[in-house]
């Protein structure tokens, strides 16, 4: 097991290190300058070279572009994520205000939508051909297709503006006033949970069926057990393992889910930051947060990884 996990904590360093390559010189090939757009218009009119080429320095972009990668890859070795150019606050300053709004929403939606999604995809495998197993199949098969920002839209239209019930704009910490902050997670972490629920949904039936005409699973059934036992004693330990797979992938989905939900609903979190940065070409900030961002991801999947041998003792990590 201790070599299994030090494998894949290196195979995850070279995928960071890929990660802020890409990122890295994918930012530099945009057209256009950030200096010149730091600048204002009127300013711009007056600056002189010498001023040009002093800002240039002063941000770190006059250097060959091998050497500001280097720097930047010096800098988060002391955990310095660089600066914004638009802003005086370091870009730890900014993602640490952020961050943690983030992992609130996407926690909370990854949570509700599996502790829903596994006992309904157990009743449908377990009912199949029912009336129930037709109902849940046919709304999970309508969670899938429904797009996550026309979800948010009607919310907003029906809960925010129609019945005034729910505040469609902007957060508030849970520490700070818990009521509203439930009140305004409530759309934005119900358009997070559409989708990963609906696909988990699907999964967990169509797990639990296999498993469930396995010979073994006869044999239980033929001893007399019950319906209980034969299900979460028997059948939901290995059929449970795709689900973990596919709940493994829906972190990234939920964290990538986010840019637009925190756009619809006005929410600070890594989404939007990512997106204004991206838009004003920050390239400090776009970097950082999608350096945390994959760092998330690959934790994730190395937890997923690991639970394998704990859910299924034929999986060795020799």
């Amino acid at each position: 097991m201790s070599t299994f996990i030090v494998r894949r904590l290196l195979l995850a360093v070279v995928v960071l290190i890929l990660v802020t390559l890409i990122i890295f010189f994918l930012m530099r090939l945009l057209p256009g300058d950030p200096v010149l757009l730091y600048i204002s218009q009127e300013h711009y009119s007056r600056i002189t070279p010498e001023e040009l080429a002093a800002a240039r320095h002063h941000f770190g972009v006059d250097k060959p572009i091998i050497v500001q990668y280097f720097n930047w890859i010096s800098g988060l070795s002391h955990g310095d994520l660089g600066r914004s150019i638009f802003s005086s606050a370091t870009v730890s300053e900014q993602i640490g205000s952020a961050l943690p709004i983030t992992i609130h929403l996407g926690l909370l939606a990854w949570i509700i939508s599996h502790v829903i999604a596994i006992p309904v995809g157990i009743v449908c495998a377990a009912r199949r051909g029912t009336w129930v197993d037709t109902l849940l199949t046919i709304l999970a098969n309508l969670g899938i297709t429904a797009p996550t920002f026309w979800v948010g839209i009607l919310l907003i239209y029906l809960f925010g503006l129609y019945l005034g019930l729910l505040p469609i704009h902007g957060y508030t910490s849970p520490l700070d006033d818990f009521w509203l902050s439930t009140r305004q997670v409530i759309m934005p972490v119900f358009c997070l949970c559409f989708t990963p629920l609906s696909g988990c949904v699907r999964q967990t039936r169509s797990a639990m069926l296999e498993v469930l005409r396995q010979d073994y699973i006869r044999t239980a059934w033929s001893k007399g057990l019950r319906e209980r036992a034969v299900i979460f004693g028997h059948a939901l330990k290995n059929g449970i393992i795709p689900v973990v797979t596919l709940a493994g992938m829906s972190i990234p989905m939920i964290l990538g889910g986010q840019v637009l939900i925190e756009t619809v609903f006005g929410i600070p979190g890594m989404g939007r930051l990512a997106v204004n940065a991206l838009f004003s070409r920050d390239y400090a900030i776009t970097q950082g947060v999608i350096l945390i961002m994959a760092t998330m991801v690959l934790l994730s999947n190395l937890v997923v990884d690991i639970s394998y041998g704990w859910l299924d003792p034929r999986v060795r990590y020799d």
